[in-house]
């Protein structure tokens, strides 16, 4: 077993295997490609044999990790900004997370345009997901939306230019674009079909928690409710089924 950290920090990629061996390397500005074969080689020093996909995923124009010398640069301070939005935006998940007693997915980082999200689920399968999804095998959506679910996040670049929280559900009930939720800058958007959340807006809160869960949970009620959910059976405390 091992584990590969990012040490925001101090600015290392470090390696622990469950064999006590211990590596890394600093994180500085160098091409992907530089990145990928320092990792690999790193790994195998340690004797860890590791294949990946090479290809990343939801980005146009897929250049393979390997031979990737276009994107170079790493700028230690937003490196650490980033990552500290990411612990805090982690923090308000959890206690979101914490509400519901239904199937729910731990607070994960995913690839492609690399968001923080956490979904819950109904318990009910949802329709074929159509796929289509930039530089994404169909099979991985199809089996990522396999049951109805309401997904939150936070993402920065991808579908939208700044820095933002979202939320959505699959499948969308009728209604679901035109529902009231909260705080006021909070907005449905048409184009990628999910209530957009900015993040300054959160930032600049005097109560910046109270303001984010005020908007997952005002649209997590509104996909819950539309989609006629068991809310008394999945939710926690009072606000079950109300």
């Amino acid at each position: 077993m091992f584990q590969i950290d990012f040490d925001f920090l101090d600015h290392r990629l470090i390696v622990q295997a469950s064999d006590g061996a211990v590596g890394g390397f600093p994180l500085q500005a160098e091409s992907v490609a530089i990145f990928y074969r320092r990792l690999m080689e790193e790994l195998r020093r340690l004797g860890l044999s590791v294949k990946i996909s090479k290809r990343p995923n939801e980005v146009p124009d897929p250049v393979p990790f390997d031979r990737d010398e276009a994107h170079a640069s790493y700028d230690p301070e937003y490196a650490n900004r980033f990552w500290r939005v990411l612990v805090q935006s982690d923090r308000v998940f959890r206690e979101f997370r914490s509400r519901f007693i239904g199937k729910c997915s731990p607070v994960h980082f995913f690839w492609g345009i690399l968001d923080l999200a956490v979904t819950r689920f109904s318990g009910r399968v949802a329709p074929l997901h159509p796929g289509g999804i930039l530089n994404l095998p169909d099979r991985v959506a199809r089996e990522a939306y396999s049951h109805e679910l309401c997904s939150c996040g936070f993402m920065v670049g991808g579908p939208v230019r700044d820095a933002t929280f979202y939320s959505y559900v699959y499948p969308e009930p009728s209604g679901f674009a035109a529902a009231s939720v909260r705080p006021v800058e909070a907005f449905y958007s048409d184009r990628i079909r999910r209530f957009l959340l900015p993040y300054d807006a959160v930032r600049e809160s005097e109560t910046p928690d109270a303001t984010l869960l005020d908007f997952l949970q005002t649209t997590y009620e509104a996909a819950a409710m539309l989609g006629d959910w068991d809310r008394t059976a999945l939710e926690r405390g009072p606000k079950a089924g109300g």
